[in-house]
């Protein structure tokens, strides 16, 4: 799960970034993607914190004082550690790295917070950079307290200045390291929305949690109570915490912490329960699960919308194919291809020397002209040396793939169904920039789609012919069982006409859609229809169509233009959208509901 969660955050952030550098960026998507970052990074700090807990046996206690510029946050540290370990300042903003103080704990037992912080690096305090705020300090506070139980104090920058977006990370970061969060206001901050905005996102991490109260004057801590009371029933929906009234006191200017309050931090200590973190870590993520995932889910949908538009362009077609060419009287070559395949399988023994000599004379024509389209294609070989290996290759099957009326008419199709995808995606552009991205990578790859199925065409009509030869031969055995049939039909296949159909057909002589004018191919396929395997004929012819149909749109409609189509999201420019795939978002769902216990690490 923290690896989903750390990829999630890392979109959310390239998405950001783009929509920041763009002009026409919309300012409220920019904020509410914003506040899921803050959301994320709270996240992955606080499953990081329970990796820290199971790794450990004796977890150490993490206290951090949050809260707005200039409340005193520093002051209260170096009250509670009595030290002035901590850099204060009346400049707001001075603080901007988290800065743990080591109460009672060597910073040597403290190594394992390394893994906690992970990119961020650890410094001396001294070594502390403005320019830099991926980075935090470890501090040994040599001087006792009587206020703290070993801990680690924390020292967070501010959550409200303007410039704390640069630095607010680090403060996530120790905030959900925290075992009790000390959150300190003073008379001026105490209603900033700021606050009770990070009130109400830490409630759903169960931390224990103090109000100090800080510089205060004497009779306006009850008014400032009960507004705070108001406040917080506002925020949150948990018990009103413990309330701290901090004055000031005259001569060290530090607040003084009050006598009666001397073991709380103690008390608050015996009520952090790490091992419920697990169950802690499931609510917050199951809080914000929805909301993380609306842009992810949005593309998901809009992917399946893309694969429906085109499993119906791809019905359209294989429709439009069917009806065009399958069905069509006139246009239907396949078949009479079969025919011409039987009338070469119906040689009559005696007679096959001499019909073989009679084609060579009758195709002698056909056959100087095939010459000449060969000298051709060597003579486009030597001209074009620099063409690719496909551009080659379309040009040296030109006269195949004319010559066929089903490869035209499939060309056709292709190069229509891509136009209507694009218009349907033109449409809907205005509803989603993943539509309007989509289109444009559609437009830029047509070309190379269409000549990977225009190859696939080619080499899809080649192939066939094995089914073609296939239904010949399984006429011809039939035929077998029906002598006279046979012997009439072989009477028509000694015609001149016939020989030249069987052979000039092979040698591209004449074209397909020529065969159903020719009179042997009329008078051959009457006697068969109108003979005793007419029922057979028409079965064989039915089942070459079909698988015809079933080989068109598996090959060519399916596996080469189906899923080119949908493998163009891909392309899809990464910094403008979240590219998470379903099956990387289901296993995290997975581990969201399955761990019924708490989540744990991938």
């Amino acid at each position: 799960m923290l690896e989903f969660i750390q990829l999630l955050k890392q979109r959310y952030q390239t998405v950001l970034t783009e929509l920041s550098n763009c002009r026409n960026g919309n300012e409220s998507v920019k904020n509410v993607y914003q506040q899921r970052i803050d959301e994320l990074i709270l996240a992955e700090a606080f499953l990081r914190k329970g990796q820290l807990l199971t790794s450990s046996e004796k977890p150490l206690l993490q206290i951090a004082i949050i809260g707005p510029t200039q409340a005193g946050k520093s002051s209260l540290v170096n009250v509670l550690l009595s030290s002035s370990i901590a850099g204060v300042s009346p400049l707001a903003g001075y603080t901007i790295h988290p800065q743990g103080f080591c109460n009672g704990i060597d910073t040597e037992d403290c190594l394992c917070l390394q893994r906690y912080f992970g990119r961020f690096q650890q410094l001396q305090q001294t070594q502390l950079s403005k320019d830099r705020h991926d980075c935090y300090s470890l501090t040994q506070n040599i001087l006792p307290s009587g206020l703290l139980p070993q801990c680690v104090l924390w020292d967070t920058p501010d959550f409200d200045s303007i410039d704390s977006a640069t630095y607010r990370e680090g403060v996530l970061r120790a905030v959900a390291l925290a075992d009790i969060i000390v959150l300190v206001v003073s008379k001026e901050k105490y209603a900033d929305q700021s606050v009770w905005d990070i009130m109400t996102a830490l409630e759903v991490l169960h931390q224990p949690t103090i109000i100090c109260l800080n510089k205060l004057m004497e009779g306006s801590e009850a008014i400032i109570s009960q507004s705070l009371q108001e406040k917080w029933r506002q925020a949150r929906t948990d018990q009103f915490p413990e309330v701290v009234s901090l004055y000031y006191q005259k001569p060290g200017g530090l607040p003084v912490w009050p006598e009666t309050k001397q073991q709380l931090l103690y008390q608050f200590a015996n009520k952090v329960a790490h091992n419920q973190h697990a169950r802690f870590e499931q609510e917050l993520i199951k809080k914000h699960w929805q909301a993380w995932l609306e842009p992810v889910i949005a593309e998901h949908q809009a992917f399946n919308d893309w694969t429906i538009m085109v499993d119906r362009m791809i019905k359209q077609a294989m429709d439009s194919y069917q009806i065009d060419y399958l069905n069509h009287p006139h246009h239907y070559e396949t078949f009479q291809l079969a025919m011409t395949q039987l009338l070469s399988l119906m040689e009559i023994p005696g007679l096959a020397r001499v019909l073989a000599g009679t084609r060579q004379v009758l195709t002698w024509p056909a056959r100087q002209l095939m010459k000449l389209g060969r000298k051709k294609s060597q003579f486009l070989k030597r001209i074009v040396p620099n063409l690719s290996g496909s551009n080659s290759a379309n040009i040296l099957q030109t006269d195949f793939s004319d010559s066929s009326y089903e490869i035209a008419l499939l060309k056709q199709i292709a190069e229509h169904t891509l136009i209507q995808l694009a218009d349907k995606l033109l449409d809907k552009a205005d509803q989603s920039p993943w539509v309007r991205q989509l289109h444009n990578v559609l437009r830029n790859q047509r070309p190379e789609v269409l000549q990977a199925f225009n190859l696939a065409a080619q080499s899809y009509h080649l192939s066939f012919q094995q089914d073609v030869d296939s239904a010949a031969h399984r006429l011809y055995y039939k035929l077998q069982e029906q002598p006279m049939v046979l012997n009439s039909i072989r009477a028509t296949r000694t015609t001149a006409d016939a020989a030249v159909i069987a052979l000039t057909l092979h040698m591209g002589g004449i074209g397909l859609h020529d065969l159903v004018i020719a009179p042997a191919m009329l008078t051959v396929t009457s006697l068969l229809a109108e003979s005793a395997v007419g029922s057979y004929m028409h079965k064989v012819e039915a089942e070459l169509k079909q698988n015809q149909f079933n080989t068109v749109k598996q090959i060519l409609f399916i596996e080469t233009l189906r899923n080119r189509l949908l493998q163009l999201p891909e392309q899809l420019l990464i910094a403008t959208h979240f590219n998470i795939s379903p099956d990387q978002l289901h296993a995290a769902e997975l581990q969201l509901t399955e761990k019924r216990h708490g989540l744990r690490i991938l």
